[in-house]
């Protein structure tokens, strides 16, 4: 199982993702371009002490995180995108233990050819006066049922 942010946007989100992804052993990729200057200076202030704890590759680009990806099928498997834009609920979908879990910037998603290519695009229910949950947040929902479902939660 695998976060994946696609050109994240906040600094803040994206420490909070490394640190969700330090605490239940998840490997994280961050797609670049970000929308913020992306060192691990600027992430420890966000990740705190857990920037040392999580697994995490950068990628150049999409195309370059697919070309990863394709390479090393037994650490990247399905690519699940989360989107508002998708009618299959998080909690209706069958996880596997190798899903990534893609999600997109804050201000934008991710553009038509990423939701051409994922595997699987998942959503969150909501309130039809909402617009969409915060990107960290949103992360910790479904990540959580993922690791539920495949009986990946960290052992004590």
């Amino acid at each position: 199982m695998r976060l994946a942010l696609f050109q994240p946007d906040m600094p803040q989100n994206t420490g909070t993702m490394l640190r969700l992804g330090a605490c239940v052993g998840v490997e994280v990729d961050i797609i670049e371009p970000c929308g913020f200057v992306f060192s691990e200076h600027a992430l420890r202030r966000y990740g705190m002490d857990y920037l040392e704890l999580v697994k995490y590759r950068r990628h150049d680009s999409w195309e370059d995180f697919l070309q990863y990806a394709k390479e090393h099928p037994d650490e990247y498997g399905r690519i699940v995108l989360l989107t508002t834009k998708s009618s299959i609920p998080y909690t209706k979908f069958d996880f596997r233990p190798n899903d990534v879990l893609l999600l997109g910037r804050e201000s934008a998603g991710v553009p038509q050819i990423v939701h051409d290519t994922v595997d699987a695009r998942l959503v969150i229910p909501m309130e039809e006066c909402a617009r969409s949950i915060n990107v960290a947040v949103s992360a910790t929902m479904v990540l959580g049922e993922a690791l539920r479902q495949t009986n990946m939660f960290p052992k004590k």
